[in-house]
């Protein structure tokens, strides 16, 4: 009698554990085949293709093997630089048009680039649309700041940031900005020795950005952000062949060579910034008065609002920091790079923009702040890319949709008026803009 129930009990075991593998299997199922299947259906009435999807891995192993393809060979010397820097939608454009579909594992992604559907999205249809989720190490490394954060916590910390990017602020930070640049230049003019000199003008943008960043939006030197910026670099490998692979959930919480690694560096670097913060918190509490005149920088903000309020915690200055850390190391010193290549080409440009300089400014050695608002051939473009995350309920849970938005919304655009200097298509993608409402970055207006 004993062995019967044994039996029975054991029998009635194995059968509750083989139903939920097989539920299980039926959810893996559904979710890596049969949505991604009635997602491709779905598009296809309306017109819509794309690559075919493949079962888990969707597009990436395709998409990785063009861009090391694109990146492996010279790149030429053309403003059209879609085919390297975005090789998979140059290639898949040709094929299925301006929108397709588009798959990351199991994730599927709807790229439109046509600039009248791009307006119309973001005017009449703007509140379906919020943050897309970013692969975890890249979250990591950007940190769980302003670039991520929603909702209320988001305007809270906008809230207290916003004051930092405040035009008469940043005037301000112009001698600081100017003294960084003028070390940089020192250095140039200690390297001739003779009639010409050869520069790598990326290493020397990336430390100048650096030294800048630190000095005005946490008012350190550049020593005590070196390091911050070393290990990031370092976490920016891992997490750049991280997002080369299909997502495996979990999978980062395994104890994995890389997964160490990265634990290891997203703690130094976790270290190194409160270090950091505990010393310019001793700096405020012996100098308490704001002085007339003086810049506000990020990271005084941020542990004034901590020492009032306890919305804001220590987690949540850290994650700030590494999030401008971050974001404002590599985007700028691309941008200058790429501003001194465009000047090289087109000296013409380069004449005007020198004769400007040297009317509106003078002979003086640095440029004040009331300089700024006088230059008119030397200014400022801003350019984002938007990539929204479908927010209100669709046929298909599983479907995010996301918008690739090129420089100068689209690069046929660009080429009308090459080969002259870009300059002109500022003005002349107005019409593009037209019904776009501005939004605030920091407190900074972007299209």
């Amino acid at each position: 009698m004993k062995e019967l129930f044994l039996y029975h009990y054991w029998l009635i075991k194995l059968l509750a554990i083989s139903f939920l593998a097989f539920v299980f299997l039926i959810k893996i199922v559904v979710l890596l085949w049969c949505t991604p299947r009635r997602i491709e259906h779905h598009f296809s009435k309306q017109g819509i293709r794309g690559p075919p999807y493949r079962f888990f891995i969707g597009n990436v192993k395709e998409i990785v093997e063009m861009m090391l393809k694109a990146s492996s060979q010279p790149m030429p010397f053309s403003h059209n630089i879609l085919p390297r820097v975005l090789s998979f939608y140059h290639h898949w454009k040709k094929i299925y048009g301006a929108t397709f579909l588009v798959w990351f594992g199991p994730t599927v992604r709807l790229t439109v680039s046509d600039p009248d559907l791009i307006r119309e999205i973001f005017t009449s249809k703007s509140e379906l649309y919020e943050k897309v989720e970013a692969h975890p190490l890249v979250k990591q490394l950007e940190g769980d700041g302003l670039l991520s954060l929603k909702g209320e916590k988001w305007a809270r910390h906008r809230k207290i940031i916003t004051p930092t990017f405040h035009m008469e602020n940043l005037k301000l930070l112009v001698p600081v900005v100017a003294k960084s640049a003028i070390d940089m230049v020192e250095k140039w003019s200690a390297m001739t020795n003779s009639d010409e000199v050869e520069i790598d003008v990326c290493e020397w943008f990336q430390t100048l950005t650096e030294d800048v960043i630190t000095r005005t939006v946490f008012g350190s030197s550049y020593e005590d952000g070196k390091a911050i910026f070393q290990l990031q670099a370092q976490q920016m490998v891992l997490a750049a062949v991280a997002f080369r692979r299909v997502l495996i959930p979990g999978y980062r919480f395994l104890p994995t060579k890389r997964n160490i690694n990265s634990w290891r560096l997203d703690k130094e670097i976790k270290k190194s910034l409160m270090k950091l913060i505990e010393r310019r918190k001793e700096k405020s509490s012996i100098n308490r008065t704001h002085q007339d005149g003086c810049p506000k920088d990020l990271l005084g903000l941020m542990i004034q609002a901590s020492n009032s309020s306890t919305d804001v915690t220590i987690h949540d200055i850290v994650e700030e920091c590494k999030s401008f850390f971050f974001a404002g190391q590599h985007t700028t010193s691309n941008l200058l790079t790429w501003t001194t290549v465009l000047l090289a080409m087109h000296p013409q440009w380069q004449a005007q923009a020198r004769e400007e300089v040297l009317r509106v400014c003078g002979s003086r050695d640095v440029p004040t702040k009331d300089d700024v608002a006088k230059l008119k051939t030397v200014k400022p473009a801003s350019l984002i890319a938007c990539f929204p995350r479908e927010k209100k309920k669709t046929p298909f849970p599983s479907l995010y949709c996301f918008l690739f938005l090129f420089c100068f919304f689209l690069f046929r655009f660009w080429f009308l008026f090459f080969p002259g200097f870009p300059y002109p298509a500022y003005s002349s993608c107005s019409s593009l803009a037209e019904g776009v409402e501005p939004v605030s970055c920091g407190g900074i207006s972007v299209i």
